[in-house]
Order: C-alpha cells, then structure tokens, then sequence
C-alpha cells in the first residue's frame, strides 16, 4: 500500500472515495489529514450515474452526522447502496432501519447478549484462539488472516447463531465475497450470489427454529412477537445476514490489522510482552487503528447544518472513520499506535442509536488474541507483503504472511 500524498486541490476533486481500489491500493493518511484542515466537508461531484456525495472527515462532524435525527440509514449504510438506488433491506435489517422499528428490532437481538450467553461466547472465543495460535506457532509460519483472524470471529457469532459446525466454511466463504473482494476488476455478480445465498441459507435455518425454545439470535427471531405479530421472513433473514457480516468482519481485519501494527511499531510489541497492558484498553487502541469500516453513510432527511454546513435534503453523506480516527482534535497524537491510549472514544463501532451491536464479541475476540501472543510467542516477523481486500466500506486484508518464535512457557502443557 502506497501513501497518496496530495499537491493541489485539483488532484483532491479527481479522487474518487466511492472506487475500492483507492482505499486498496493507497495509504490515505495524508489525504484525510489534508481534507479535515483545508476542506472538511468535501463534495465530491457526481460520476456518470452516481451521484454527487458529501466526504466528512473530522471526529466531531462524524459524530453530529451519526447523532442527528436528520439523517437516515433507510436509503442504505454504505456508498456502494446509496450510490446505486439504495438498500435492499431498508426497514427491514437494524442496520438500516430507523425510528420505532430499529428499536423494536434492536430490543429483540439484544436478548441474544445477555450475560450468559456472552460468558459462553467469551469461553469459546479463548479457546478458540489458543487452539489457532498454538498451531500456528508449533507450524512456525503461517497466513495469520487465512489460518487465524479468519477463524475466530466466525466461531463466536455462529456460536450466537447456532449455526452447525458444518456449515461454519461454507459461511466464511460467502462472507468474505458479500463486501469486498480479492481483486480490483471482480464483478459484482459474485457479491450478489454471495448475499443472496446467505439469506437464505439462515431463511432455511429459521424454518427449523420455528416453535423451539432455543435462546440463540435465529430462534429468537424466529419466534418473537412485536405488537402480536411475528417478524417477516424478510426480516429475519436480514437481520441473520446482517449479524453475520458485522461479527464476522470487523473482528476478522481488526486482529489481522492489529498483528501487522505490533510487527511495524516493535516498542509497543515490547510492552504487550511486558505483561503489564490493560488488554481492554489496548484492544480499543487496535480497533481505533486497524478501523475495520471504513466509513459510514447516511442521506439527509431536511435541510440540516453540521457544525455550519449546510447539507440539503435528500443529499447523500459519508462519514469516515478512516479519518475520524486519526483526527488530532480528538486523539492526541493520533499517528501513533499507543496500547496505552486511553480514553479512546474511537468511531469503529459507530455512535449514537446504530452503534454496533457486536461490540462486546469484538472486543473479546482482539483482547484474546492479544492475550495469546503474549503468552505464546516471543517474536513474529513478517515473511512477505501483505495483500489488500478491495471495498469501498471495508478495511482489512487477504494475506500477512508471518513467521512465530514460540515462547517455550507460552507453550508448555
């Protein structure tokens, strides 16, 4: 990935922050750094079909676009919908719902989160993790995405799911191709098949809840009631997929990102070795960091002004935590990787009503894996370059190719 520094606001207009390949391919530190001190909210100009949006890059304007009741999810979270018609599953998936309906169907999963379930997914999540990193470590090289990162958040939210322990691949498989790909030039009709299958394997699946007393997410949904009537096949199978791509993507990059921030900055590897972290603080310091969304849209419901800017009704906006999350005003700083950084009110979650549900599996899975290393290995190195997913709302990577030093202790039975 290489850095993108900019020379006149020409190049800046010529940008296009909606092109995966930009965000694949270039290191846009001083991009974003530009954008907030000299054009904080930048529209960029309507592309052929797609039309024109508003780029906002600073920590505080991010939050007044996620706080506002003036801006809504319901055409789409993500320039990829919003750009090309809009959500399929408006008002029908809590991440693109608003209003009444959000709250009601946010009530209902978050009866999936209750302190037991949670002490189990936690359980499974350690143990998980320790299995995968003892094996990489006893291998001595290793993909840390495909044979580690990978593997562990998919685990814990098939674990809420219930999902049989067969189909958990087939899932991973489809996942990894709903929202982003390997490849610049991929076509589109291999997201869509991949989505569309994920609907309705978890549409089969809730057929098979129907009447159960079971206390996983599909049986809940399956068999709950709002105001006397049940959930929509519709929504049920929205609300499985889209549980199933935030819990597994944003952990998965996280800890693949995390890993490849410990190989870059060696001093904060020697503190995560020193034993003496908070590993919930450094964990947020990973997720600020590694930002597994990259951005998150919305589109005006009336005119409205954000910190003075007036955004008129029915204009599309992009909020990007990309840079939020390096925006000095916010975080002292903010360039440097700090497992010691607190507080660290970071936006990778979100804010305010759509603040992500997954948190909480998110953040156990990255302390866990930051717990493993420290216990298990006293060096790593990285044995070639890494490689890029290409999307436009994702974050994260396909390959880091590494190679362990076990800790003898770490290891021993």
């Amino acid at each position: 990935m290489t850095s993108l520094p900019l020379v006149s606001p020409d190049e800046l207009d010529a940008l296009d922050f909606a092109d995966a390949r930009l965000h694949a391919e270039h290191d846009l530190t001083e991009v974003w750094r530009r954008l907030r001190t000299e054009r904080p909210f930048h529209r960029q100009p309507a592309r052929g079909s797609r039309p024109a949006f508003w780029v906002i890059t600073r920590y505080a304007d991010a939050v007044e676009v996620y706080r506002s009741r003036e801006f809504t999810t319901e055409h789409g979270n993500g320039l990829p919908t919003l750009l090309t018609g809009g959500d399929a599953a408006a008002g029908t998936m809590l991440a693109v719902t608003d209003g009444l309906r959000h709250q009601q169907i946010r009530a209902v999963l978050t009866r999936a989160f209750s302190p037991r379930v949670l002490a189990a997914v936690q359980d499974g999540v350690r143990r998980t993790v320790d299995d995968l990193m003892a094996a990489a470590v006893t291998k001595g090289t290793c993909d840390f995405v495909r044979d580690v990162s990978a593997n562990i958040p998919l685990g814990a939210v098939c674990d809420l799911l219930d999902v049989p322990r067969g189909d958990r691949q087939y899932l991973l498989g489809l996942t990894s191709q709903a929202w982003s790909s390997e490849h610049a030039d991929a076509p589109p009709e291999g997201s869509w098949t991949a989505k569309s299958e994920i609907l309705l394997y978890f549409a089969d699946l809730a057929r098979t809840r129907r009447g159960g007393d079971g206390d996983d997410v599909v049986s809940l949904l399956a068999n709950c009631r709002i105001d006397g009537e049940p959930l929509s096949d519709a929504e049920l199978m929205a609300n499985c997929y889209g549980l199933m791509i935030g819990g597994d993507e944003t952990g998965r990059h996280a800890i693949s990102g995390g890993l490849l921030a410990l190989i870059e900055n060696p001093e904060q590897w020697d503190a995560l070795k020193s034993g003496g972290l908070n590993l919930q603080t450094a964990a947020d310091e990973v997720l600020r960091w590694t930002v597994p969304s990259l951005h998150g849209g919305r589109t005006a419901t009336a005119d409205v002004e954000v910190n003075g800017q007036l955004i008129r009704a029915g204009e599309i906006v992009s909020a990007w935590i990309a840079s939020a999350n390096r925006d000095g005003d916010a975080f002292p700083d903010p360039d440097r990787f700090d497992l010691t950084r607190t507080p660290n009110k970071h936006l990778t979650f979100a804010f305010g009503a759509h603040y992500c549900l997954g948190h909480y599996l998110a953040r156990v899975e990255i302390e866990a894996v930051l717990d493993s290393l420290r216990r298990m290995v006293s060096g790593v190195r990285q044995t070639a370059p890494e490689t890029w997913i290409y999307s436009s709302i994702l974050h994260g990577m396909n390959t880091l190719p590494v190679a362990f030093e076990a800790d003898p202790a770490g290891l021993a039975p």
